[in-house]
């Protein structure tokens, strides 16, 4: 185990399986020292634990964890083509969306779920640029996606 798992070893998470594709694409690509994952959305064992609009059937708390679950799932697919997460040079850009109630402004907010659970694991390493993304409606009824390019050392 490298020290990024440890890591999340010792903030009690385990690196989850790769989410399989929904679609006709792959869960993370390399192109020279990048990795870019496809976005991640929150599955938990092959599930969705919750659905619906933020601001509405969920709450922005946990909408929030649901982002930290989407950034454990796109470590998870960097690792599929890295091997290794100690390669992780920097976490160079976080690109969130938001399933939305219509008088919802708080994806900032949701999304810093994901930018924390970076930090945490990656220290200085985890730090990065995002955009924070408010949508009408995201695959299968999500809260929330993210996604992530990483530079590898």
């Amino acid at each position: 185990m490298g020290a990024v798992e440890a890591k999340l070893a010792e903030l009690g998470l385990t690196l989850p399986d790769v989410v399989p594709p929904l679609a006709a694409y792959q869960p993370a690509v390399q192109s020279g020292p990048y990795v870019y994952t496809a976005g991640q959305l929150p599955m938990v064992d092959g599930k969705l634990p919750l659905t619906g609009k933020v601001g509405a059937e969920v709450t922005p708390e946990e909408a929030k964890e649901l982002a930290r679950t989407c950034a454990l799932n796109a470590l998870a697919a960097v690792k599929s083509v890295a091997g290794d997460l100690d390669r992780i040079a920097r976490v160079v850009k976080v690109v969130g969306f938001v399933a939305s109630a219509s008088d919802f402004t708080g994806q900032p907010a949701v999304l810093n779920g994901a930018s924390e659970l970076l930090g945490e694991v990656l220290g200085d390493k985890g730090v990065h640029a995002r955009s924070a993304v408010g949508v009408a409606v995201l695959p299968l009824d999500a809260p929330v996606e993210v996604e992530i390019q990483v530079e590898l050392a």
